[in-house]
């Protein structure tokens, strides 16, 4: 019997680990680039030396099903948001199993997910897109909102995303999407407006298959201000599928999922508990990043990357996957690190640093040594991410605090 083969499109970050995972299952593995221009931040984590063929960029969509055809392809899944809609295109046109066809614009255009959501009677934010700052600011005062945010129609992190409190800040939110690129490197054609949502954000991980939706993780999220107003990643913790919370976020993501045909993958959704309920800020047909699988592994028996790779090998594995066996064995927290003085990127002697704190268990650096690092504004301006895990939620907290403090004297960047 053949191997089975997977092409996986924009293989960084946590797609390393799918990729890992499916070649130790005897599944043959091939990468293929969405674009010829994607920015390094995202390249640099893409370990070709895991992959049996590298197609590299084909512009020729077309041609590239051919020698897809030609290697009797069995799947082709997207590793990252950039791959989405290329995974789906190409599944489309070889008929292998994928996501419902069709449905693929709503996965990255912001503005028509949040519509589709809400014809299917779930919640997402009132909200529209547009090509000028002028039509945005006319919709927003027509609108009567108290509160907006404008970001990228399809960008991903915080890149670009503001909270604006009257016309003239919208207006200028929209101007500064408008006039640069999103994180892909896409220049920015429109802009999308929708109306500020205020409650508690979670990003829920799945894995679905013809249909069947299991959760494999689901994180409480806190935000903060970055220096230019922007929210920025600050820190995140598990939230116990047993829970109640979890139990509401959960019916509303498979809903979600179902809603917008997204039945065999991988996917992220974010979501926000509101008085209103759950509200959808938004959902990638994709593995969820800035994750260590083999972290969440330890602590739990399971990853998302993990529970992915064993369905693609044997779907009957997400049959079988009971996700309200999964508990953590201490308490965990997502650290976001946080750049606060600009310089050029210090050597990564401050890894040391972070390694001599107690609840220290892993950190996934970000930036090269070298090169200007900006004051954290977005995702693609992080240094990296640290895990921190102990039995004592307090250790935590001083832990947490103890990054932060130094953070404040400069630990990413080479002094004066």
């Amino acid at each position: 019997m053949s191997p089975l083969r997977i092409a996986v499109i924009d293989g960084f970050s946590v797609a390393s680990t799918l990729v890992s995972e499916l070649r130790d299952g005897g599944a043959q593995c091939a990468h293929i680039l969405s674009s010829p221009t994607i920015p390094a931040f995202f390249t640099r984590s893409l370990k070709l030396e895991n992959f049996d063929r590298d197609f590299g960029y084909v512009a020729d969509v077309d041609a590239l099903a051919d020698e897809l055809r030609r290697w009797k392809v069995d799947r082709v899944v997207p590793g990252s948001e950039s791959g989405v809609l290329l995974a789906d295109l190409l599944s489309t046109r070889l008929n292998t199993p994928g996501n419902r066809p069709g449905n693929s614009s709503a996965w990255r255009d912001k503005a028509l997910m949040s519509e589709v959501v809400a014809a299917a009677g779930l919640g997402a934010p009132r909200g529209r897109a547009f090509e000028s700052a002028q039509e945005a600011v006319r919709w927003f005062l027509d609108a009567d909102l108290p509160e907006a945010v404008v970001k990228p129609l399809d960008s991903a992190g915080t890149d670009n995303v503001w909270f604006c409190e009257d016309s003239e800040s919208v207006e200028a939110a929209c101007q500064s999407v408008l006039s640069g690129s999103n994180v892909y490197g896409s220049a920015n054609r429109r802009v999308l407006v929708q109306e500020r949502i205020r409650g508690t954000e979670y990003f829920i991980n799945t894995v679905s298959e013809n249909g069947i939706h299991r959760v494999t993780e689901m994180w409480r999220a806190t935000k903060r201000p970055g220096p230019t107003g922007s929210a920025i990643y600050d820190f995140e913790e598990p939230v116990p599928i047993s829970s109640e919370e979890a139990a509401t976020l959960r019916e509303f993501t498979v809903a979600v999922l179902d809603a917008l045909g997204i039945i065999s993958s991988a996917a992220h959704t974010e979501a926000m508990l509101t008085e209103r309920g759950p509200v959808l800020i938004e959902t990638g047909a994709r593995l969820g990043g800035a994750t260590m699988p083999d972290i969440l592994r330890k602590y739990t028996g399971v990853s998302q990357a993990h529970l992915y790779a064993a369905t693609l090998l044997d779907p009957d594995c997400l049959v079988k996957f009971d996700e309200q066996t999964v508990r953590w064995s201490a308490n965990v927290r997502w650290v976001s690190l946080i750049n606060v003085v600009p310089g050029v990127a210090a050597p990564l002697d401050w890894v040391a640093q972070l390694e001599a704190i107690p609840s220290f268990v892993a950190t996934t650096p970000t930036v090269e040594p070298g090169t200007w690092l900006n004051a954290t504004t977005k995702l693609g301006e992080s240094p990296g991410y640290v895990y921190l895990a102990a039995q004592e939620r307090s250790r935590l907290e001083s832990d947490y605090n103890l990054i932060r403090a130094l953070e404040k004297e400069g630990l990413y960047t080479v002094a004066g």
